[in-house]
């Protein structure tokens, strides 16, 4: 079966800050993940090692159901924080926080979306950090999969050179990168863990 064929679903905004209650959104996306994103097979991970199943976080952060449900639950998940720029390392944040800043459009006040690069370009303004300015404002860092915390670190490390404050990280699945995150002293978020994609 084609995985991009799933039947649409109704669904609500729901209401944050994120209490870890039944919330319709956050049960449709959990569906959507696994339909969409858990693959499984032998593959090679970019560590190395094989495993008997992958997360493609872009075939649901793309989709055109899957990606509003990630803005809001994301928003619900977070929405006790005070941020007004969401962003990650490219790639896989990119939707993530693209899908948050219009989560937030379509309910209330504004939000602002950045696009950490992995290394600075050469030609133009030679910007790292792209979007509006980073400077002095509250960024919640934002990843779709994390397995080491290595990408939100990263994105934490250049936007605070760039002169955020970054007030935590938050990621759509959780797949083993809390430690690192804690260790280097931020707040760490998870819509997901593996265990509740029933991986662990």
């Amino acid at each position: 079966m084609d995985k991009d064929l799933v039947p649409p679903h109704t669904s609500s905004l729901g209401a944050g800050p994120w209490n870890e209650a039944t919330l319709p959104d956050r049960d449709r996306l959990l569906q959507l993940i696994l339909d969409l994103a858990v693959v499984h097979g032998k593959v090679t991970l970019s560590s190395g090692q094989e495993a008997d199943w992958y997360i493609d976080m872009r075939r649901l952060t793309l989709h055109h159901e899957g990606a509003p449900l990630v803005g809001r639950v994301m928003r619900q998940l977070t929405g006790d924080l005070r941020y007004d720029v969401v962003g990650g390392l490219t790639l896989g944040a990119d939707p993530v926080a693209a899908a948050m800043l219009h989560a937030a459009a379509a309910g209330e006040g504004f939000l602002d979306a950045c696009v950490v690069r992995k290394a600075g370009k050469a030609h133009g303004l030679q910007r790292r950090i792209e979007g509006p300015d980073v400077a002095g404002r509250a960024v919640l860092v934002v990843e779709d999969v994390s397995t080491t915390g290595g990408s939100p670190l990263t994105a934490a490390g250049a936007l605070q050179e760039a002169g955020a404050e970054v007030v935590a990280v938050a990621v759509v699945v959780d797949r083993g990168g809390r430690t690192a995150v804690e260790e280097a002293g931020f707040e760490y978020r998870a819509a997901f863990t593996l265990a509740d994609l029933g991986l662990t």
